[in-house]
C-alpha cells in the first residue's frame, strides 16, 4: 500500500480498499545529501540517488591500493630500442658522417649496410642525404641506440 509520515517519525498505511490507516512501524534515517527521510536499511537514497551508507557486506576501512611504476623490462626495452639493440656513439656517427657521409661511412657504423651502399652509390644522395643526418645526428642522445 502507500505510506504517509505521521508528525512523529511514524507511518500511516492506507488499505487497499481506501478505508482507514493503521500505524507502521518502520525506522527511518534521513539522507545526509537531500534530508528526505528515508528508510533505516536503505544503502542509497530513493529521493537524489545518492549513496547514503555502507552495504552490509562491505568493509568500512578503504582498501590499500598499491600501483606498482616500476616494471622495468619495458622501460629499458622503449629506451634501448628494443631486445638486443646496439648502442652507438652520437660523435663518432657524426664525424663520420661529417668527412666521409658521401660514402656513406656512417651508415654502415650504424650497421644500415645497404643505405651504406646506396649512399655510396650516390654519393651520400646528392649531400642532401649527408646534411639530413648531420641534423639527425645531432637530436640524437648519447649514446643512441640502433
Amino acid at each position: 500500500g502507500y505510506y504517509q509520515q505521521n508528525d512523529n517519525g511514524g507511518y500511516y498505511q492506507q488499505n487497499d480498499n481506501g478505508g482507514y490507516y493503521q500505524q507502521s512501524t518502520r525506522e527511518t534515517k534521513f539522507c545526509s545529501n537531500c534530508g528526505q527521510t528515508i528508510d533505516k536499511n536503505a544503502v542509497i537514497c530513493p529521493k537524489c540517488g545518492c549513496q547514503v551508507s555502507q552495504m552490509a557486506n562491505q568493509n568500512p576501512m578503504p582498501q590499500q591500493i598499491i600501483i606498482n611504476n616500476s616494471n622495468n623490462n619495458v622501460a629499458n626495452a622503449v629506451a634501448t630500442g628494443g631486445v638486443g639493440a646496439n648502442p652507438k656513439n652520437k660523435w663518432v656517427a657524426f664525424l663520420l658522417c661529417f668527412f666521409l657521409g658521401f660514402l656513406g661511412a656512417h651508415k654502415f657504423y650504424e650497421g644500415k649496410a645497404i643505405m651504406g651502399v646506396l649512399y655510396l652509390f650516390t654519393g651520400g644522395l646528392f649531400l642532401i642525404g649527408v646534411i639530413v643526418d648531420l641534423i639527425i645526428i645531432l637530436c640524437r642522445p648519447n649514446p643512441y641506440y640502433i
